[in-house]
């Protein structure tokens, strides 16, 4: 029992407050339990079809669409995209981040992730529909602006941390680097090279950071070069002198 409670933290928590609700006060314990069931139910109810629609986007689309689409290369485009993507969804914010974190596994970067998560979150299209019906389209259209603004400001800024972090946990490497935030995880090279690659939490990393060109033979440089052109996110390195 000690050790599911220790691997379960955040549902003990919960339980253990609800018991303690329903020791210290009874009415409270109740209306939060009516709340949670309201929301289980709807969970229920929604969780298969982002579970299926997940697996779809797992499946169907290539990594290498959601890198050139939605990856760090993508650019305004690619912010657009994420936009109109979170605008035209549907459901409650929690269905958005299965579906995201399957994005990013694939490839779309954190700026357009959060770009999804936040325009799912604030503007989607029958939200604004309902806002333009109760408060005028002029209040509406200016929200929105305004909105979009800051949500793109705002991917922009966690693009730009999120890298910034990880330049600073890359190993120093010589010749033969690999950029993190770039990895899709496809573990291609590691299967061509192994010599040199290796896969790491779903990622790809050199053997060893100082491995040197001149350390490869004539038949590992050939296969390398090649390597790194098929690339699909281009996050194999050369030193520019090899380049």
């Amino acid at each position: 029992m000690i050790n599911v409670m220790k691997k379960n933290k955040l549902l003990t928590v919960i339980g253990l407050s609800y018991l303690l609700m329903l020791l210290l006060r009874k009415d409270l314990a109740s209306i939060a339990l009516q709340n949670s069931s309201y929301y289980l139910v709807e969970m229920v109810q929604i969780l298969p079809v982002i579970f299926m629609l997940t697996v779809a986007i797992e499946v169907l689309i290539p990594k290498e669409w959601i890198v050139k689409r939605l990856g760090k290369r993508s650019g305004i485009m690619g912010a657009l995209l994420a936009l109109a993507f979170g605008s035209l969804s549907a459901g409650p914010i929690y269905a958005a981040f299965p579906i995201a974190k399957t994005l990013h596994k694939k490839g779309a970067s954190i700026g357009n992730v959060v770009v999804i998560l936040s325009a799912w979150a604030v503007i989607k299209v029958p939200m604004l529909a309902n806002e333009a019906k109760f408060l005028g389209p002029e209040f509406m259209a200016v929200r929105w602006g305004l909105t979009v603004i800051l949500i793109i400001l705002m991917g922009l800024l966690m693009e730009w941390m999120h890298i910034k972090i990880q330049d600073e946990a890359d190993e120093p490497c010589q010749s033969i680097c690999v950029k993190k935030e770039y990895c899709i995880g496809c573990s291609a090279c590691a299967k061509k090279l192994p010599s040199v690659f290796a896969m790491e939490a779903k990622k790809a990393i050199v053997r060893s950071p100082k491995l040197l060109w001149e350390e490869l033979n004539s038949q590992e440089q050939a296969l390398l070069k090649n390597i790194v052109q098929q690339c699909p996110p281009k996050a194999i390195v050369l030193n520019d002198a090899l380049e």
